[in-house]
């Protein structure tokens, strides 16, 4: 695994290098957009290269990254899409095309299971087990030079081990007859998050 730490945006050339699918990851200051700074985003596509990106917290221009996020044909990859899509869409200023959320995916896949947290799916079904203490201790808004070798491989795991976990989910859907049901889920989310950028919080607007 190489991890590339990179500053603004990513280049034209590594926008290309996505071709079928890309898994993304988001690292936050906190859990509420325009109160909290959308820290660093983390890419992969073929799980050796990563590349951790920091966006300009000024101007948050980052035209390759969003070249990539607006791109249809290319699938993106996420856990928990629900927060990382809404930080990216309010921050970037894009809208994000074709993505599944792996979270999403197991709660339907797998309900033998109360738990679909990415630590979890890790070890379930990739038989890697993740320290994910570093990530609740760091200051994710600090100089990316200062983002130490440890902190950075916490924030690539949290993409290297996507694509092979969606891979797995999507087969249990499809197993179960239920992956029509994931794909009418996942548009549902795109109105959840609307609601979210609208100010409609949990509880669920469809409740009595």
């Amino acid at each position: 695994m190489k991890i590339h730490k990179i500053q603004g945006d990513i280049s034209k050339e590594v926008a290309s290098s996505f071709k079928k699918s890309v898994s993304v990851d988001c690292e936050m200051q906190g859990l509420v957009p325009g109160r909290d700074k959308l820290s660093l985003i983390t890419l992969t596509s073929d799980d050796e290269n990563i590349y951790i990106v920091q966006p300009d917290k000024n101007t948050y221009k980052a035209p390759n990254l969003i070249s990539v996020l607006e791109n249809d044909k290319l699938m993106k990859i996420f856990h928990y899409a629900r927060m990382d899509v809404h930080f990216l869409e309010f921050y970037l200023k894009t809208n994000v095309k074709n993505y599944w959320c792996t979270k999403l995916m197991s709660r339907l896949a797998r309900t033998f299971s109360p738990s679909h947290g990415l630590k979890d799916l890790c070890e379930s079904l990739c038989k890697i087990k993740l320290d994910k203490k570093v990530g609740s201790s760091t200051d994710w808004n600090k100089d990316l030079a200062e983002i130490s070798d440890k902190e950075a491989t916490y924030a690539a795991n949290d993409v290297r081990y996507l694509k092979t976990i969606k891979d797995k989910l999507q087969a249990m859907l499809e197993r179960e007859k239920r992956f029509d049901l994931f794909l009418i889920t996942m548009k549902g989310l795109e109105s959840r998050i609307e609601l979210d950028k609208s100010g409609f919080k949990d509880p669920d607007i469809y409740e009595h």
